[in-house]
């Protein structure tokens, strides 16, 4: 099964930027909605973004919209998160998975194939 793995996550300091990206290790991910999720420590998860196979559909949590781009180049077989302007509130683990919903309407991760995450930090 499609297997993801995550990188580019870091300490940075308010207003700084990150970029992520999620590669597929197994598989190509050109046929899967890709999402981004986070979660911080005591915590829910929270739905960040998704783009469906295409790219013609993408979605934003209201936190992050204006801050944050999703991107697939499907030839690297990779998704990237372009994170700007960020935030302490955006501290948390970002992982990415093959999205459920293939429309993207709804955040639905695919536990199976998300990665261990990576771990982003804002602060002073």
């Amino acid at each position: 099964q499609l297997q993801l793995v995550e990188s580019g996550g870091g300490l940075v300091q308010p207003g700084g930027s990150l970029r992520l990206s999620c590669a597929a290790s197994r598989y190509t991910l050109e046929y899967y909605a890709i999402g981004w999720f986070r979660q911080a420590p005591g915590k829910e998860r929270e739905g960040v973004s998704c783009i469906t196979k295409s790219g013609n559909i993408i979605k934003y949590a209201d936190s992050v919209k204006g801050r944050f781009t999703i991107t697939r180049d499907n030839a690297k077989n990779t998704v990237y998160l372009q994170m700007n302007s960020l935030k302490p509130e955006d501290t948390a683990v970002y992982y990415c998975s093959a999205n459920l919903d293939r429309s993207c309407s709804t955040y639905a991760p695919h536990a199976g194939s998300r990665g261990q995450g990576t771990q982003v930090t804002v602060s002073s």
